[in-house]
């Protein structure tokens, strides 16, 4: 009895195991996508509006963290909070496989005047006031790793500026080593950064 009750419960565990590691599903993501997220993202999550992400050739890992943290308010907009709540965790990892399964378009900088600051922080770092390479977690070409870091090459400028703003201000949480970094950047270095790294490629 002993055993089959071992067996059934190993059984159990294999199912759950087989489940967890199923593939995500590209056709349903597609289709969540378009129903949930093209108004903001556009239908491939291409370079749509510059105030939005794009989420092209995002890291899945990445994405389906940050569905999470908006779903249970870890990371805090008014808009994705309530977009992740009506997302299951099946439909986080098919989303973020469709978006991750495109290629990402290539951006360009736009401020000649700022694009060599920008290189400099983001390849040295600035030493006197605590700031890390950018390159020593996103990748010298802005590539990312997945999970822990996301791809930031051809992001739009806009939006990266508003995103190292919130962590300087303490707006969005959901990243300490982040919030430290923003703390110690002027207003020209997030400018700069950003443009920069809308070039990336």
């Amino acid at each position: 009895a002993i055993a089959s009750v071992a067996l059934s419960l190993s059984g159990l565990a294999h199912s759950s195991e087989t489940k967890a590691a199923a593939k995500p599903d590209l056709a349903a993501g597609e289709a969540k996508a378009t129903a949930v997220c093209a108004a903001c993202h556009a239908a491939d999550g291409s370079r749509g509006l510059p105030t939005y992400p794009i989420l092209q050739g995002q890291h899945p890992e990445y994405l389906v963290k940050q569905l999470t943290e908006f779903k249970e308010g870890k990371r805090k907009n008014s808009i994705m909070n309530g977009m992740a709540a009506t997302l299951s965790p099946d439909d986080m990892r098919n989303v973020a496989a469709f978006y991750a399964s495109k290629h990402a378009k290539n951006g360009s900088a736009k401020n000649p005047d700022l694009v060599a600051l920008g290189e400099k922080i983001y390849r040295g770092g600035i030493a006197k006031k605590g700031v890390p390479a950018c390159a020593g977690c996103h990748g010298p070409n802005g590539s990312g790793l997945p999970v822990q870091y996301p791809r930031l090459a051809g992001q739009h400028a806009d939006y990266t500026k508003a995103q190292l703003t919130a962590f300087r201000q303490g707006d969005r949480t959901n990243s300490p080593q982040m919030i430290a970094i923003g703390a110690n950047l002027s207003d020209k270095e997030i400018e700069a950064l950003a443009d920069y790294i809308a070039g990336l490629r």
